[in-house]
């Protein structure tokens, strides 16, 4: 049995890469989410006119790694104290967003939110809701740092 979990934490050339490290990761896409547009274009989100954010769909065996994990996972890999914006990147697109699959997501998201809060100065900025459409990005998004070799996005 595989499961479905989708993260936003600004660009997400670096949350996809941090993710596909993690063991139990089956495999990741990145993509379009929560805006209102149906099967959006990178040029659309990045107007910041779609109401989309840049995700990662992140498919998971729970056998072999706790959602759990993964949102533990989700807070290193981004500034979730950020208001549309990660580091450079600005426009809401770059938001801090959990979408949920099931209520036991739900419920794990916000006791890990609940958690987190302790760690930061600033609020969480991070918003948590149901999933919706994922629209998948164009294929040169798909594991974009690792065909370039590299680990991270510097910034």
């Amino acid at each position: 049995m595989i499961e479905i979990a989708t993260f936003a934490g600004g660009c997400f050339w670096g949350v996809e890469a941090g993710f596909r490290q993690v063991d139990g990761v089956i495999s990741t896409r990145v993509g379009y989410t929560g805006g209102t547009r149906e099967n959006p274009t990178y040029e659309q989100v990045c107007s910041d006119a779609t109401g989309h954010a840049e995700a990662v769909e992140v498919t998971f065996d729970p056998t072999k790694v706790s959602y759990e994990t993964l949102l533990q996972t989700f807070w290193r890999l981004h500034d979730p104290t950020q208001v549309g914006r990660q580091g450079p990147d600005i426009g809401s697109q770059y938001r801090s967003h959990i979408y949920t699959h099931s209520a036991a997501q739900q419920q794990a998201a916000e006791a890990s939110r609940e958690l987190e809060e302790v760690h930061h100065e600033q609020p969480i900025a991070t918003k948590i809701e149901p999933a919706n459409a994922f629209w998948p990005a164009e294929d040169y998004h798909q594991q974009y740092l690792e065909k370039r070799g590299l680990a991270s996005c510097s910034i």
